[in-house]
C-alpha cells in the first residue's frame, strides 16, 4: 500500500519535509516513490504546504492514502476538495 507522508528534512532547530509517496513499510526518513510536495513550518506564521496537485492527485486516484498531517495539509490547500469534487 502506498501512503502520502511527511518525510523530515532540514536541520534539528529547523525542520522542513518533503511530502512523498511512498510504501508502508518504508522507513520515516528512507526510500520513496515520489516527491510530491514540501511543507515548511517554521518559515513564517501561515503554515502552508506546497503540492504539485497533478502528481497530488495521480496518486490519490490510484488509491494512495494521505496520514491525516498530509490530509489536513491537503484540506488547507484545497487539493483534497478538487479530489473530492
Amino acid at each position: 500500500m502506498v501512503k502520502l507522508r511527511l518525510q523530515r528534512t532540514g536541520t534539528k532547530a529547523d525542520p522542513h519535509y518533503r511530502i512523498v509517496a511512498a510504501d508502508i513499510r518504508a522507513p520515516r526518513d528512507g526510500k520513496f516513490i515520489e516527491a510530491i510536495g514540501h511543507f515548511h513550518p517554521t518559515t513564517s506564521s501561515v503554515k502552508k504546504a506546497t503540492f504539485n496537485e497533478e502528481k497530488t492527485l495521480s496518486w490519490l486516484k490510484k488509491g494512495a492514502q494521505p496520514t491525516d498531517t498530509v490530509l489536513a495539509l491537503l484540506k488547507k490547500d484545497d487539493v483534497w476538495s478538487k479530489f473530492k469534487g
